[in-house]
């Protein structure tokens, strides 16, 4: 009996199998949201400024001079550009390092020849720091025009009155970083031409002083 039930009950399973449930059909995923634009990982542009705003930086004009390619003909430039992505990198030898965007005239100009200068600008020379980042400026021979300065010995560069110091350095590493190229020099000189004041500072999108 026991056997005749349970083929019974086989047997009636196989002729009639039971009916496959019908699952409710999976809800379209919806697509991932793409990363804010610029950045893949998933930080912005506007993030990634916002929040390095927040770090002060000291800021200094770095400055070249292009020789004549004539010596006969008309004289060589001077070129300038405000940074605040400056820094000391060895004391044994004495080395530092400036953030320079990629196609901007100082750039070119890095590339062509190896001598730049560094002034470190006081608190009283924001005219200059502005003068030198300002978007679709004037050539570089107006922007010298009617700011002192003197041309350092070892390269050529124009070496701003006031500043709190100045450096000349002769190009020793470049290091290819994103839409910026890092520049490490060794520094051939120092000089402090001015012991007043405070530095410039850069902080959350504006110069400041200290105080």
């Amino acid at each position: 009996m026991w056997r005749r039930r349970t083929r019974t009950s086989v047997t009636s399973v196989l002729k009639n199998p039971p009916a496959t449930p019908v699952l409710p059909a999976p809800a379209p995923s919806s697509p991932a949201s793409p990363p804010p634009a610029g950045h893949a990982e998933g930080v912005s542009n506007d993030e990634f400024r916002a929040a390095l705003s927040r770090l002060a930086a000291g800021v200094v004009l770095l400055t070249a001079h292009e020789p004549a390619l004539d010596p006969e003909g008309p004289p060589g430039e001077d070129a300038g550009m405000t940074a605040t992505a400056f820094m000391s990198v060895s004391l044994d030898p004495p080395l530092v390092l400036v953030s320079v965007r990629n196609g901007s005239r100082m750039d070119d100009l890095i590339d062509e020849q190896p001598l730049w200068a560094v002034s470190m600008l006081a608190e009283s020379q924001s005219h200059i720091a502005g003068r030198f980042a300002m978007k679709g400026r004037l050539s570089d021979r107006l922007l010298f025009e009617d700011i002192p300065y003197v041309r350092g010995e070892h390269t050529g560069a124009p070496l701003v009155g006031g500043a709190l110091a100045t450096l000349e350095c002769r190009t020793e590493q470049v290091v290819p970083a994103g839409d910026h190229t890092l520049v490490i020099g060794r520094v051939l000189s120092a000089s402090l031409p001015s012991a007043d004041g405070g530095p410039l500072t850069y902080f959350r999108g504006r110069y400041r002083h200290l105080g």
